[in-house]
């Protein structure tokens, strides 16, 4: 809930920063300390504010402004520190492109990312908190390391190359790279609307011979949801298949291994040698309308590409 703090025994439970709580992941031993003792210790981070304004172009969503901001300031540009999301255009930021730019703040090196809590919050925690909360806000005189600028209708369509999310590029530059694979899902954009996202842009339409695609859903409930609006039938329809929730290839861990020189466009959050199976494979970090265009597509493709 917004205020509170919460630790994980993953590094991207720092994703609850989108609510306005202090969230970010711990070591398997410092949790179960902390599940004993019921407390637990951390230095506090300074922080970097980005200010958001603007707002997003169509088939823009907020994998691409965590991703264009990983760019700017590197996978080591936060280390330790809080990013701190403000401005007016937090506002124009729905809560599933918060809760996947608090996701991947720690692909910036970040301790935790955090947004204020505004009516779009209320109406999200409203039916899933049931317990009192207080939203914690920053002080008008707070210290900021450093500010950051992003302009969101400025925001394009990104992609991050092999092998760091820090190599950000417009995925209009990637009509020469040939891909193997598209996955869409996990805990980063598992969410119904990225889903729909994919279902819009895969809709009628059938991936490239040669192309694997993967749906994961991030939740059953969502999975569900994904069957009662039809969503499950496009992606079948496409030639996709669709899985139970779980975190599968992003890890390399099981479905969707990469073999030597296969390359993968994957909504998930990191792309280091080897993440996603063999270490001469390559992983292309995106949004879900620009996996589920590379997939139509059979190469890195701008969502306009294929729906003009």
């Amino acid at each position: 809930a917004p205020g509170e703090a919460v630790i994980g025994a993953d590094s991207h439970t720092c994703t609850y920063g989108a609510l306005g709580a202090f969230s970010t992941g711990v070591g398997s031993t410092d949790m179960g300390a902390a599940m004993a003792a019921g407390e637990t210790w951390f230095k506090v981070p300074s922080a970097i504010r980005v200010n958001l304004t603007g707002s997003l172009r169509p088939y823009v969503s907020g994998k691409d402004v965590i991703l264009t901001l990983i760019g700017m300031i590197g996978v080591d540009g936060a280390r330790y520190q809080s990013l701190e999301f403000t401005g007016p255009g937090v506002g124009e930021l729905t809560i599933y492109d918060r809760l996947t730019i608090s996701n991947m703040a720690i692909e910036a090196g970040a301790k935790n990312g955090i947004f204020p809590v505004d009516d779009i919050t209320r109406a999200y925690v409203k039916d899933r908190v049931s317990r009192p909360w207080e939203a914690v806000e920053a002080d008008p005189d707070a210290e900021y390391e450093r500010t950051v600028e992003i302009d969101l209708s400025a925001v394009d369509c990104t992609v991050a190359w092999p092998h760091l999310p820090e190599n950000a590029r417009s995925a209009r530059e990637g009509g020469d790279i040939a891909i193997d694979q598209i996955v869409i899902g996990s805990c980063t954009n598992g969410q119904l609307p990225d889903m729909a996202a994919a279902a819009e842009i895969l809709k009628g339409r059938r991936l490239a011979p040669g192309v694997r695609g993967i749906i994961i859903p991030a939740t059953q409930n969502v999975y569900r949801e994904c069957m009662h609006r039809g969503y499950a039938d496009i992606f079948l329809d496409a030639g996709c298949i669709v899985s139970t929730p779980t975190c599968g290839p992003c890890l390399g861990g099981y479905m969707g291994i990469l073999a030597a020189g296969e390359r993968c466009v994957s909504t998930t959050n990191r792309n280091f040698v080897g993440r996603m199976g063999h270490v001469d494979s390559e992983v292309y970090l995106a949004s879900p309308a620009v996996a589920a265009a590379s997939g139509i597509a059979g190469h890195i493709a701008h969502p306009e590409e294929v729906l003009k």
